[in-house]
């Protein structure tokens, strides 16, 4: 099992817990939690091997459509496609940014 820490630019708005993905469903677990910090926070556990640059490149593509909020957020991949990555992704950043997505 390999272990990747990224540091990323954060914007500072309110978030929510988020859990998405099951890690014993053979894919991708994704866990968002509030940070002191003003950054964001990524640990991947991954199965992958030399996945480091793999997973920067998703974050940064991710990065450009979604600005990351101030979080921790953890990773457990268990070999997820790129596809199943990016979905993970988005589902639990907007979990943990329902409130700052409300129109009400």
């Amino acid at each position: 099992m390999n272990t990747f820490h990224f540091t990323r630019p954060a914007r500072n708005v309110p978030i929510d817990r988020a859990l998405v993905g099951y890690v014993g469903s053979g894919d991708l677990e994704v866990m968002i939690d509030n940070s002191d910090q003003p950054q964001a926070e990524i640990y991947i556990h991954s199965s992958a091997e030399q996945g480091e640059q793999r997973w920067l490149s998703i974050i940064e593509r991710l990065e450009v459509a979604h600005p990351l909020p101030a979080m921790r957020m953890d990773i457990h991949d268990f070999s997820a496609t790129p596809g199943v990555i990016r979905l993970r992704l988005e589902q639990a950043l907007e979990q943990a940014l329902a409130k700052e997505l409300s129109y009400e």
